[in-house]
């Protein structure tokens, strides 16, 4: 299970890493969306830490992926 990450830590991430991370988030969202719907999930703070992370690793994707087209467009 990942933990919440930080913006600083996700920015810290390579891309191949970033892709690795957002793979493993979205199977935990998945486990943790399967463990409410059972009645199992202890703790459903989890399934809003998941989404967050999802979404922190999402923008910083598309950040870099905007930052390389910009690069381009102006050589």
């Amino acid at each position: 299970m990942i933990d919440q990450m930080k913006a600083k830590e996700v920015h810290e991430l390579e891309e191949g890493d970033l892709e690795h991370k957002l793979a493993e988030a979205k199977t935990e969202l998945f486990n943790l969306r399967f463990q409410l719907a059972t009645g199992q999930l202890d703790n459903p703070l989890k399934i809003r830490d998941a989404k967050r992370t999802i979404a922190r690793i999402k923008t910083v994707m598309r950040e870099r992926e905007l930052a390389a087209t910009e690069s381009a467009e102006s050589a």
